[in-house]
């Protein structure tokens, strides 16, 4: 199945809005971090519900937000979700990003960027559309050292990139992106039961849940433009 497909299926299902509110435990500190000024052009790159375009014109100050993504749906629904006419989602390929030279400021990408079939190729075509000085703000929960998270790739029928923290500082550099920052985001929000819980569905122990989202959390690696 294509990333088309999956996802246009997942947001048929109303599955787009669950991502939304799993994401934002982390996604919304990352965003808080973007130096993002009054009137910037900030992509959103697998944009899916749009909540992060969303919030970087309400709170970011940002002047024009572009969500990017590869399902028609997904954008669909997006759009569905704003009126705000300077926040605008496109359908497009993350190999061949549909924006001039120069075009953007910022990016953006939360639990999206290893779905690019050629990773380091998405990288130079960023480096591409971002102006001098530009930052792409890439996270992630699906990582190597993430190990809660190798078995994901099971349920689910699109291949997905596992790049060690190592590997995206090498691919930013590979690209023509030099890196400026790279850290864990914890979630501290998501509740975590008591150790007479255990096991779960998902955690043999408590402390396997803690390592994951208060020790492991997102991945942050924030690239900039030559």
């Amino acid at each position: 199945m294509s990333v088309r497909d999956e996802f246009d299926a997942w947001a048929a299902d109303g599955r787009d809005r669950g991502m939304e509110q799993r994401h934002w435990h982390t996604a919304k500190h990352v965003l808080a971090r973007m130096p993002v000024e009054s009137g910037d052009a900030v992509l959103d790159l697998g944009s899916g519900s749009g909540y992060a375009a969303r919030a970087l014109r309400e709170a970011g100050g940002a002047g024009r937000a572009v969500g990017l993504d590869g399902a028609p749906a997904m954008v669909e629904n997006a759009r569905e979700y704003t009126d705000d006419p300077m926040v605008e989602f496109v359908v497009g390929d993350f190999d061949e990003l549909p924006f001039a030279d120069d075009a953007f400021d910022h990016c953006f990408s939360m639990e999206a960027f290893y779905y690019a079939p050629d990773p380091v190729h998405t990288l130079e075509e960023l480096a591409r559309v971002l102006r001098p000085g530009g930052t792409f703000y890439c996270a992630v929960n699906f990582y190597e050292e993430n190990v809660h998270s190798h078995e994901w790739q099971e349920r689910i029928s699109v291949p997905m990139t596992r790049w060690s923290a190592d590997e995206y500082r090498a691919g930013f550099r590979e690209a023509g992106l030099y890196v400026a920052e790279q850290d864990n985001v914890p979630d501290t929000e998501i509740e975590i039961p008591p150790a007479e819980a255990f096991p779960t569905e998902e955690f043999e122990t408590r402390e396997a849940m803690v390592e994951r989202y208060r020790e492991l959390g997102t991945l942050l690696t924030v690239g900039v433009a030559p």
